[in-house]
């Protein structure tokens, strides 16, 4: 509410603000409530200026209490992992990608190109998108901070064509604390299991290939660590199921052992 921002704060929480002495605040949300960023939420003063929950509570966000139920018990007595972070980054999307170029060039095929755009359906079943994906440069850099301030030889870097749908499929990611995803997210409410992240379209030898990690894959996977980090547009986002709060990314995540995703409720900018 532009014109007063303290608004939905006072609806949301005034009436619980008494009982927000506890500093860690578990949110499990229901229909639309989802949407909304509750850490930045102005939490209601008697004096002064109201300031975001984040101010003074750790958010947690939670589709259902059956989720956390679920959490925990598949958390309990489970060893930790042995390496600190996994990521994959800065994956080949475009046919004018230099990186591209060049593994056409090596692979004999100078002229080679991606195939032409493919419809809504179609491209959901290949897992080639059916608009151009720009490159994200920047998710290198990110990759190159996060295994620069982990342990040495404790993390393991897939950029390029090596941030892969194969890549993210490799059961050998479960060894890592942290699996990080730095790329584009794609959102489908019509088609919830066509939600995911986008990964390398294009192999080493230049040619294309599948690069959607839906979120039927991801159900599929196994994947036992403390964190997943979901660094992509609306990756936060799903369908709404009554009672079970959004079904998308982040769910199936959960589903495939992660404790904790991190995700966003916005375009990463």
């Amino acid at each position: 509410n532009a014109l007063n921002p303290s608004l939905p704060g006072r609806v949301l929480l005034g009436p619980v603000v008494g009982e927000m002495a506890i500093r860690r605040l578990l949110v499990v949300a229901d229909g639309a409530l989802p949407y909304i960023p509750f850490a930045a939420l102005p939490v209601p003063r008697r004096s002064g200026e109201p300031v975001p929950m984040v101010a003074e509570h750790e958010i947690v966000s939670l589709p259902s209490a059956s989720v956390l139920a679920l959490l925990r018990r598949e958390a309990a007595g489970r060893a930790a992992p042995p390496g600190s972070v996994a990521v994959l980054a800065d994956p080949v999307f475009e046919d004018d990608d230099p990186r591209e170029r060049a593994a056409l060039r090596q692979a004999g095929a100078p002229g080679a190109s991606r195939p032409p755009a493919q419809p809504k359906d179609a491209a959901g079943r290949s897992g080639m998108p059916a608009v151009v994906l720009p490159r994200l440069p920047s998710t290198g850099a990110e990759a190159d901070a996060i295994v620069e301030a982990a342990p040495p030889g404790t993390w393991l870097k897939r950029v390029g064509f090596d941030a892969s749908r194969a890549a993210a499929r490799d059961p050998a990611l479960g060894r890592y604390r942290i699996v990080h995803f730095a790329t584009h997210g794609v959102i489908d409410n019509e088609t919830p299991g066509q939600s995911g992240v986008f990964l390398s379209l294009f192999g080493h030898d230049g040619r294309a290939q599948a690069g959607l990690l839906s979120l039927q894959d991801i159900y599929g996977l196994r994947l036992p660590v403390d964190l997943v980090v979901l660094s992509a547009c609306n990756t936060a986002l799903g369908r709404p199921v009554r009672g079970e709060g959004l079904v998308g990314t982040v769910r199936g995540f959960m589903h495939a052992g992660a404790r904790r995703v991190v995700a966003s409720l916005w375009k990463v900018d």
